[in-house]
């Protein structure tokens, strides 16, 4: 049995074990709140004694008039017979000599006193007794017990007073977000959510795995109900009532509250709080855990619960609480009118906030009882969540509610609110997948608003079609189209149109390789933060990172990639922030981090069709480079996405992809049939990077076609200057297009140096191919390369991620080991993440504990 994050308790225990072998005894106070774990610490002890000990369990009972000497008693069959006599007797006197002598004649004696806060005092006394000669005798005396349940009159207390300070306090921290996500996972719970429910109390998590395991998580469990109703029922019957009536309030109950709903203040709940059940402060009431409150709740009526809940609401209203608070109330009291009156406000409320999933909540309340408002009401609503929806990324929902917004919309006579439902349909469509759909709609939203008064807004539909326009590649069009809504935004001092055509120039530019795009973007990204347009910024830092990976300035696409991941997390741009990831994804692929590249796209492999596809060319590519069966079959599902789309975003990738897997295992014809549609494609279309990637892949097949010109390493490479292009790939960090470059070297030694990298890198296939030209060529001391990637490590453990496990083995944040090895906290984040999958393992702990046989491996 192994528990979960007490490592340095059990180490301290230990340590106390093992002096005490040696004749020093100590007392250790193992103590906690209920469910802590205090009893599954003693269960370990028990099964796994420290080397030369003996353990010694007994147990004081929650019994209104506790067993005399119980815990001693419990001792009975597994100590000498005089102090079994003497126990049986109950000769005081003869117990404490029987005691002393029982544990003076066994070196390594572990003796435990379990719940010491329900102790009688004889047994206390006899604690006392030992704890006083506990220097001279080969024994450590732990207590456990709960804080929670001892006041200054308690006997435990006064004892613990008495000891002074000759012992030693083992204190039992709450669960880590990592320790609960170890415990739920495979029991189909969300940890994230079970930790802010229990807040990492194990007792509390572990009912909630029992709970769903049998099928019931959505509630409180049973047992747990059960423990804390008793001890509410043990109140007075006017303190549970007060205590019933606080439980409804799932936040801190300020002063002001709590004098609205407990008549004579906080000193009437001293009873609750010496219970455990409440933690009374100068400024707020709350329950000791979550699930006790709800646990409370769950015991109530329907009809209390709506009675209780109607007189929060009440004095929430009163005061003039946060709509938000209001809302939630009103929906447990049943009152409608308070719903529609104030769910609305909430929800503007939370999106200003960027609070986007809240808001989302909002509105869907509002909606539910969309019969109480007028037409243009409503409409407002809809398209609010539908927004709302697009901030959190739940593409359909919102496609699917800005269709009815448009179709409300056309029938009342604000043709500026049309023009600018239609652009949001637009954008909501393109995400969805459906380009045609997108392209008509921003189309007529432009259409519609040149008879408009409103500048701004049409500077903003001509912006959203300049986007359409780029995506597709059609750079001349959106070139023209942002530059005119650019200078129409300005003229009409609208930020965020100015913020958005900036956008789509600067990233039009970039797709141009003009270094003017840059400057374009970020002045973009910064009006979008200055007036607080998180999802502007976060797009005009996706484009720029993008664009970075295209040209392989990977060091640059780093730089600005970290600090737009934690903008677009810490505004709740969902959809985004998932972007980004992809990008990471495609950073380390570039880098030939296999699994790095691979951890990062996986997790998007269920995201919208746009990021669904790159994420499936991430994880073909690196499968293809090394050698993973799979890998070619993921890449014919990325482009049977991708054609789905329409945009060479995605079909010109996934065509290089597919060509360089035909490459490697030798089909060139197979790479021209692919490779020159899209070439000529790119050419029209003026993608000089894609141009460059596929004149270089049809080169290697025997195929010249005119490459781009500039230092592009692909154009490079495709000119035939296949040692510049080397040269070009290693000063950017990308060490397989490094060697795939060597490789057309005439000389044997570019070869071997080709080999070289590649064997560190894992990418077997076109190693294979180097070493079959070179017997070709007829040299024989070709280097044979590892063996065996698992005789090396069999955990498959790249050279990076051995440092990061030796680290974290050590006990150090990913912040730390990002510091040590001279890494971004991202990217440490990806490594942990490959490691835990490689060693196939839920947790970080886990992880640590096999680290000293995986590292020993990989000497």
């Amino acid at each position: 049995m192994r528990l979960l994050e007490r490592e340095p308790e059990l180490a301290a225990l230990g340590e106390a074990a093992s002096a005490a072998v040696a004749g020093r005894g100590s007392v250790l106070l193992v103590h906690g709140e209920a469910g802590i774990g205090k009893s599954s610490l003693v269960s370990v002890l028990r099964d796994q004694p420290p080397p030369g000990c003996r353990v010694l369990v007994g147990a004081c009972d929650a019994l209104s008039t506790p067993r005399t000497l119980g815990p001693l008693r419990d001792l009975t069959p597994h100590v000498g017979a005089r102090l079994g006599d003497a126990l049986r007797a109950g000769d005081r006197e003869g117990i404490f000599t029987a005691l002393l002598e029982e544990l003076a004649s066994t070196p390594g004696t572990v003796l435990v006193i379990e719940d010491a806060h329900w102790s009688d005092e004889a047994s206390l006394d006899a604690v006392r007794f030992v704890a006083r000669r506990i220097d001279a005798l080969p024994t450590v005396l732990v207590l456990t017990y709960r804080d929670d349940e001892l006041d200054r009159g308690h006997p435990l207390a006064r004892l613990l007073g008495d000891l002074g300070t000759q012992v030693r306090h083992l204190p039992l921290r709450r669960l880590s977000a990592a320790g609960v996500g170890e415990l739920t996972a495979h029991h189909g719970l969300d940890p994230d959510r079970v930790f802010a429910l229990t807040d990492g109390n194990p007792y509390f998590v572990s009912e909630l795995v029992s709970a769903a395991d049998a099928g019931d998580p959505a509630h409180v469990p049973r047992t747990v109900v059960d423990a804390v109703t008793a001890r509410l029922r043990r109140l007075a019957p006017l303190v549970q009532e007060q205590v019933e009536q606080l439980a409804v309030v799932p936040s801190a109950i300020r002063p002001p509250e709590l004098a609205r709903l407990v008549p004579g203040g906080p000193g009437v709940l001293s009873a609750a709080e010496e219970a455990g059940l409440l933690t009374v402060r100068p400024d707020a009431v709350q329950f000791r855990h979550e699930l006790t409150r709800r646990a409370i709740v769950d015991a109530l009526s329907a009809s209390r619960r709506i009675d209780l809940n109607a007189r929060v609401l009440e004095m929430l209203l009163d005061l003039g609480a946060d709509p938000g608070r209001i809302v939630a109330h009103a929906a447990e009291a049943g009152d409608v009118d308070a719903i529609a009156r104030w769910a609305p406000q909430a929800a503007r409320e939370a999106a200003l906030s960027g609070a986007h999933r809240q808001a989302a909540v909002h509105y869907v309340a509002a909606l539910a009882h969309a019969d109480r408002y007028q037409p243009a009401q409503r409409t407002e609503l809809l398209e609010g969540y539908a927004i709302e929806a697009y901030m959190i990324g739940q593409g359909p929902e919102s496609v699917e509610s800005q269709m009815e917004v448009v179709r409300l919309r056309r029938e009342q006579p604000d043709i500026s609110a049309l023009g600018a439902s239609l652009r949001w349909l637009s954008r909501f469509q393109w995400l969805a997948g459906d380009r045609a759909a997108a392209v008509a709609a921003g189309r007529e939203a432009s259409d519609v608003l040149a008879g408009s008064d409103d500048r701004g807004l049409l500077a903003m539909a001509l912006s959203n079609e300049a986007q359409l326009a780029m995506l597709a590649h059609e750079l001349p069009r959106t070139i023209e189209l942002a530059a005119r809504a650019a200078a129409l935004a300005r003229e009409a001092g609208e930020p965020r149109a100015l913020s958005h055509a900036l956008n789509n120039l600067g990233t039009a530019h970039m797709l141009q390789n003009r270094d003017e795009g840059m400057a374009e973007l970020l002045e973009a990204a910064d009006i979008a933060v200055v007036n607080d347009f998180m999802d502007d910024a976060a797009r005009a830092h996706v484009n720029l990172v993008w664009s970075l990976l295209d040209q392989f300035r990977l060091e640059l696409a780093e730089r600005f990639l970290d600090p737009a991941l934690e903008l677009s997390e810490r505004a709740e741009v969902v959809g985004l922030w998932i972007y980004q990831q992809v990008e990471r994804g495609r950073l380390h692929l570039a880098r030939a981090q296999w699994d790095e590249a691979v951890a990062s796209a996986r997790r998007q492999t269920g995201s919208l069709p746009q990021l669904y596809c790159v994420a499936l060319m991430v994880i073909g590519t690196a499968g293809v480079r090394r050698g993973d069966p799979d890998g070619e079959s993921t890449l014919e599902e990325a482009s049977r996405v991708a054609e789905r789309l329409g945009e060479l975003q995605r079909t010109g990738p996934a065509a290089a992809a597919r060509a360089e897997a035909a490459l490697l295992r030798g089909d060139r014809a197979a790479v021209r049939t692919i490779a020159l549609p899209m070439y000529d494609e790119a050419v029209r279309l003026q993608d000089a990077n894609l141009q460059a990637e596929l004149a270089s892949l049809l080169r290697r097949a025997g195929e010249y076609v005119e490459p781009p010109e500039g230092d592009h390493p692909f154009a490079v490479q495709a000119r035939g200057e296949w040692r510049r292009a080397a040269e070009l790939w290693r000063a950017a960090g990308a060490p397989y297009h490094e060697a795939a470059a060597l490789a057309e070297s005439p000389d044997d030694g570019d070869l071997i140096d080709a080999l070289a990298i590649l064997d560190r890198i894992g990418a077997v296939p076109l190693a294979r191919r180097i070493r079959a030209d070179l017997r070709d060529r007829g040299v024989r001391s070709i280097p044979r390369g590892p063996s065996s990637p698992t005789r090396r490590n069999p955990a498959g453990l790249t050279g990076r991620q051995v440092d990061v496990l030796r680290l974290l083995a050590e006990g150090h944040t990913n912040a730390e080991i990002a510091d040590r090895l001279v890494l971004s906290v991202r990217t440490v984040d990806t490594h942990v993440a490959a490691v835990l999958a490689k060693l196939s393992v839920a947790s970080r702990q886990e992880a640590a504990r096999l680290a000293p046989e995986v590292l020993a491996q990989s000497q």
